[in-house]
């Protein structure tokens, strides 16, 4: 890999910044994403069309039940694996995020092959729908326009900031953003009035945790490897910065459940509350990544300001 990250669902930690920044980025989009087997209107703001290789609601809906359909997985890994070549080759910076990502949807695939889930078919199609949608954000940067706002000061950071740096801004994009979204996607009004099923489905999202938290170390190694040995202070940091980044996970992913909550009483008010209280979510998490882009610590700055954003009410 030509100076790999680190990426995604989200696991790293801050020893080490050393790397560049590249592109820019249009507003992602929402459509209607397939539950299972029921349909959940997601409405969002401008629409964009996903990608041909791009696994699709029906492939996804097709899989149903409870067990998984390792090809639809495989499929989204052999996409993240073409669009890293072309990041590595052009030297992007938005490699380190997408190289982290995509070991971290590896390991997910693993657990979910293993049985590491209560519901295997849900986290697969959950784990597919949350990719898609940085994957669209990813390819609207491309095409040369603009992705959501937390996307758009994502990917358009700058050239000088380090590689972990890139990482933890993707993290922040992609978890406070899109995990919220992508939950709707999967469940549907009913199952979130089913308070058995939703705890199954809490138990799956907290389990994914596990998996994140047990790549840390190795997202360290990796951004140690590719970007060379870090800085005093970042060395003397490490312990605290692995520790961090767990509880930025835990933290994180904890008021994406709570958001996914409020998202999902606002779908139930019609497409004008989904819609706004989606933009607000879209703001929140602008000003977070935004934030993280001043110089210093990134880590310490979390533990101070908060990990996440959480939506009123």
């Amino acid at each position: 890999m030509d100076r790999a990250g680190s990426g995604g669902h989200g696991s790293v930690p801050e020893a080490q910044e050393h790397q560049k920044s590249g592109p820019c980025p249009e507003r992602t989009a929402g459509r209607v994403i397939r539950s299972g087997d029921t349909v959940a209107p997601l409405p969002t703001v401008t629409p964009t069309a996903a990608p041909a290789a791009t696994p699709t609601a029906t492939s996804i809906r097709a899989s149903g039940g409870g067990s998984h359909n390792g090809p639809v997985i495989d499929e989204l890994i052999a996409r993240m694996a073409a669009l890293l070549e072309t990041l590595e080759a052009e030297g992007d910076q938005r490699r380190y995020f997408h190289a982290t990502y995509q070991r971290t949807t590896i390991a997910v695939a693993d657990e979910i092959k293993r049985g590491g889930f209560a519901d295997p078919g849900w986290v697969e199609r959950w784990d597919v729908a949350f990719a898609d949608l940085y994957l669209d954000a990813l390819e609207v940067s491309q095409a040369g326009r603009r992705p959501s706002r937390p996307w758009d000061i994502a990917f358009s950071a700058s050239a000088d900031l380090p590689a972990l740096r890139h990482v933890l801004l993707g993290m922040n994009a992609h978890i406070n953003y899109d995990l919220p979204q992508a939950l709707l996607a999967v469940i549907t009004d009913e199952q979130f009035g089913d308070p058995v099923l939703l705890a199954r489905r809490e138990a799956d999202h907290q389990a994914i945790d596990g998996v994140l938290a047990s790549r840390v170390g190795a997202e360290d190694d990796e951004l140690t490897r590719h970007s060379g040995p870090p800085p005093l202070l970042d060395r003397l940091l490490g312990p605290f910065n692995r520790l961090g980044t767990q509880r930025f996970l835990r933290e994180a992913r904890a008021k994406v459940w709570a958001n996914a909550i409020a998202l999902n009483r606002a779908r139930a008010q019609g497409p004008d509350a989904y819609a706004a209280l989606l933009a607000q979510l879209e703001e929140l998490t602008a000003a977070k990544v935004a934030a993280l882009q001043a110089p210093g610590q990134v880590l310490l700055k979390l533990a101070t300001t908060g990990f996440g954003v959480r939506l009123p009410g």
